[in-house]
């Protein structure tokens, strides 16, 4: 069964994985990848031994990672899905253009500024109020050459604040990216990794803490991810003159109403969503301004 997924047209993973050439890269990722039921080579998507080195062969082939590991337990991010948040906030800036980029949030697997570099030879700036999380990602720019002098790693010490503390009075970025906490409880975040866990195992019974990704302050929020959004808007006019483009993942399309209330109530320039379609599954950028507006 093949893996495509309708990603954007610029990814470089709208065609099965090249397991061959993957393990060829990473030779650990081998003992991972058996032929499945449909006499295609695959890995088990529940196993997440397997998962993480499937993750670590494809920035080596792809993205020219070297060096990529995270710590146990944090989240384990799927890269193509990841990569097309990039992809398309690149449509929205002319091809030669070098845009500085803040992610709020990197985490401990630095996903987006490897990619965004990679790709695009983009600058980031990545925020992280977690300890752990924040020197895993500066490990991961110290061992990549083409990380280093393109990624700076800002560590968050308020947990009220999102913008405040990170951008400096003389910071301008042309896109702020964030993947906010899903989830709104640790029981919440649970049950969703159950299901998951249940569908990618087929039903064999697996110990979803096993297979659990992440850490509290990257899976849930007070209010889940609507809170976390709504509270990013606020937060943003305070930096309304150094940041072109903001922008979120909103995973739950019932949010979008009380996401458009609240843009309009802070009198923002103008705001988009744009659709991502990954199979079955449908996610969306919200991109706001109060200076520019966004190209359609």
């Amino acid at each position: 069964m093949s893996n495509y997924k309708r990603f954007h047209s610029k990814s470089f993973h709208n065609t099965d994985y090249p397991f061959d050439q993957l393990a060829k890269c990473l030779p650990r990722l081998k003992s991972y990848v058996k032929l499945n039921k449909y006499n295609n080579l695959s890995i088990d998507f529940s196993n997440s031994d397997a998962v993480l080195a499937l993750n670590e062969a494809l920035l080596k082939y792809y993205y020219n990672i070297k060096f990529w590991s995270i710590p146990k337990d944090y989240l384990t991010p799927p890269i193509p899905g990841r990569a097309d948040y990039i992809h398309y906030l690149s449509d929205l800036v002319k091809k030669d253009d070098m845009c500085k980029v803040l992610d709020v949030g990197v985490g401990a697997n630095l996903i987006y500024p490897m990619i965004g570099v990679s790709v695009y030879n983009w600058v980031f700036v990545g925020s992280e109020i977690d300890k752990v999380a924040f020197t895993n990602a500066k490990n991961i720019v110290k061992n990549n050459s083409i990380l280093q002098k393109k990624i700076e790693c800002r560590f968050q010490s308020n947990s009220s604040d999102i913008f405040k503390g990170i951008i400096d009075k003389d910071d301008f970025f042309n896109f702020s990216m964030c993947n906010p906490p899903f989830h709104s409880s640790k029981e919440d975040a649970l049950k969703g990794s159950s299901r998951k866990i249940k569908n990618l195992s087929k039903g064999k019974k697996t110990d979803v803490k096993l297979n659990f990704g992440g850490k509290a302050n990257e899976l849930w929020c007070d209010g889940g991810e609507l809170a976390f959004i709504v509270k990013m808007i606020k937060e943003s006019k305070l930096f309304s003159y150094q940041v072109e483009y903001f922008t979120s993942l909103v995973s739950k399309k019932e949010n979008l109403d009380s996401i458009y209330r609240e843009l309009k109530k802070h009198k923002v320039k103008d705001f988009k969503t744009i659709e991502m379609t990954q199979g079955q599954k449908i996610t969306r950028i919200v991109l706001w301004s109060f200076i520019s507006k966004i190209p359609t």
